[in-house]
């Protein structure tokens, strides 16, 4: 199975230059205007153009508030401080206190688009910390 991502978001070159600035992606391909590909993930992430307003999935309008939604991505990250720091600069708003977990370290952020995203950190042998 090949896993690939699609973000929607209501502009596309604000997009590219967040998901650059915050997380180190790259673009690696476009399709036509409303599609970019950005590399530097395990698994390809697609910026898909789409209209406030437009039908989304279910026929529910799409809204770029902060909104919430059952996936969301996690993002493993060596130095959770620096990594925070540098989401923030590139317009992501930090959700909350950074959280300490026998497996490591978490902090919650919502991008400029509504999607929310985890910075963790793993400590010793992460999830195998807590493993029984």
């Amino acid at each position: 199975m090949k896993l690939l991502l699609n973000i929607d978001v209501d502009e596309l070159s604000s997009a590219e230059a967040f998901y650059v600035a915050a997380f180190g992606l790259q673009p690696a391909r476009r399709f036509g205007e409303a599609v970019v590909e950005m590399l530097g993930a395990e698994a390809p992430i697609y910026l898909l153009l789409k209209a406030a307003g437009s039908t989304g999935a279910g026929a529910k309008p799409r809204n770029y508030d902060r909104h919430w939604t059952p996936l969301h991505c996690d993002v493993v990250v060596d130095d959770l401080d620096a990594a925070l720091a540098r989401a923030v600069a590139a317009g992501a708003v930090q959700e909350g206190a950074i959280r300490e977990a026998d497996w490591g370290r978490i902090v919650t952020i919502a991008d400029p688009f509504g999607h929310g995203w985890c910075l963790l950190q793993f400590r010793g042998r992460g999830y195998d910390e807590i493993t029984t």
